[in-house]
């Protein structure tokens, strides 16, 4: 995904977070870089105001801001990528980091699970298991009288 600094970042099929809502901010990165490890700004902070969205529908927004709540400083979620050397690169990065938090975060819940009972064969095949597997012990012990 090559993500300019005023390109949107696409979450899904139906969700683009444009890039009027979002904020770059680039500054030097540690870590390997050479020569040019001073010189250049490579770290890259990506903000997106999710409170203050207006993408998300109601219900999506109050899922997002409650998964996301620990990340979240005043309704803006902001994403750090500094693992390139690459400017351009370490962008990409955090737009598709930015990508999978809010694909998580609006995906609907999972399906509640029904309880189970375990069958009547599996029970009993557990207990004979156990039998057999306490007479192997039983057998291994050096005094005979038990």
């Amino acid at each position: 995904m090559l993500c300019g600094v005023l390109e949107d970042v696409r979450v899904n099929d139906r969700l683009t977070i444009p890039a009027a809502e979002l904020s770059w901010r680039f500054s030097r990165s540690g870590g390997p870089g050479g020569q040019g490890v001073n010189t250049t700004d490579s770290r890259v902070e990506l903000s997106w105001d999710l409170a203050g969205s207006t993408v998300l529908p109601a219900h999506l927004k109050e899922r997002a801001v409650a998964r996301l709540s620990s990340r979240l400083v005043h309704g803006v979620l902001t994403i750090t990528a500094s693992e390139f050397r690459s400017q351009l690169r370490n962008r990409e990065a955090a737009a598709d980091r930015l990508a999978g938090l809010v694909a998580s975060a609006i995906a609907p819940p999972p399906r509640a699970r029904r309880p189970t009972r375990p069958s009547k064969g599996s029970v009993e095949r557990r207990i004979a298991d156990k039998k057999r597997r306490g007479e192997t012990k039983r057998n291994r012990r050096s005094y005979p009288n038990d």
